[in-house]
């Protein structure tokens, strides 16, 4: 088939490339975000996608929104007969739908209809899911609603950060992409309707929705700081300016401490939490770089009985 892809971040990559490496179908182009600033300098760069598409000489779009007259005349002009999606960043109206004969065919990092939305990877860890994967589907004008073409599983390990996980399902998702893609121009593949139960929904998460609530159990704050790494970073309150969570531990033989209450050994530092402590293991202050908690904790000098959250 001819093939217009849309993507826009770094995860969307491997499966470009696998639709590229399969030499089954064409990329005639891709379709992503326009160019954004980055750095320090704030300069606008390239979408990860499009630096990818480039360097295979891959026709580039990046219309503002995909409604736009000119881009849709010529994604018309390309006559696609399909267009792969993943993570593209923005909603597709009825009239770009409808060019593609195939439709638009959605990879989103959940088994549907489990965790619809921006941020099903960050939501599974975060639910304590024991299991998660991809799945591909005909894109619809409903969220994450449209028939599914096929999945692939995963399973979340006890110390998957998102972006662990992620990086995981980019990979499996690429070739169940590339095998979605088969399966519709052979005509062995049809999609089937989503199950009716079993729907849960996943809101991207703002800042304000990682900063730690020290009065929930121990697991529950374990599985934020994971599900908000790397992003947008699970943080807390020390001496009134924020400190990021990178990585902590539960440490069930401590109960001893109360919510945000901090213990300081030689190398080990302890906050408690509604049920047993947590250890902090990697963190980030505010204007500094990420380090080691122990660290952390002899250059600021913390007495007994300091709490976080505070």
């Amino acid at each position: 088939m001819k093939l217009v892809f849309a993507g826009t971040p770094e995860v969307a990559v491997p499966a470009l490339d696998a639709l590229i490496a399969s030499g089954r179908h064409e990329v005639a182009a891709v379709v992503t975000r326009p160019d954004a600033p980055a750095g320090r300098g704030r300069h606008l760069v390239a979408s990860p996608v499009a630096q990818r598409a480039q360097e295979a000489g891959i026709e580039v779009l990046k219309p503002m929104k995909p409604r736009d007259e000119e881009f849709l005349a010529r994604l018309r002009e390309i006559g696609p007969d399909c267009c792969p999606v993943v993570a593209y960043g923005a909603l597709l109206p009825r009239v770009a739908l409808d060019i593609p004969a195939q439709g638009w065919v959605n990879l989103h990092f959940s088994l549907l209809p489990a965790w619809r939305g921006a941020a099903p990877v960050q939501h599974a860890i975060m639910a304590g899911d024991e299991i998660t994967g991809a799945t591909t589907f005909l894109i619809e004008e409903g969220l994450d609603s449209g028939p599914v073409y096929g999945t692939v599983t995963e399973e979340i390990r006890p110390t998957d950060t998102s972006g662990d996980l992620l990086t995981r399902l980019a990979f499996a998702g690429s070739g169940l992409l590339a095998a979605t893609m088969d399966g519709i121009e052979d005509g062995t593949l049809k999609a089937v309707p989503q199950p009716a139960d079993g729907i849960s929904t996943a809101s991207k998460i703002t800042v304000e929705d990682a900063h730690i609530d020290w009065a929930a159990p121990a697991l529950r704050v374990d599985r934020m700081v994971r599900g908000c790494t790397p992003a947008p970073g699970a943080w807390t309150v020390f001496r009134a300016e924020r400190l990021k969570l990178i990585q902590v531990a539960t440490v069930p033989d401590r109960t001893d401490l109360a919510p945000g209450e901090l213990s300081v050994a030689k190398n080990n530092v302890y906050v408690g939490t509604g049920s047993y402590a947590v250890e902090l293991l990697w963190v980030q202050a505010q204007g500094k770089k990420p380090m080691r908690a122990a660290d952390w904790a002899r250059g600021v000098r913390i007495p007994s009985g300091e709490r976080l959250g505070v």
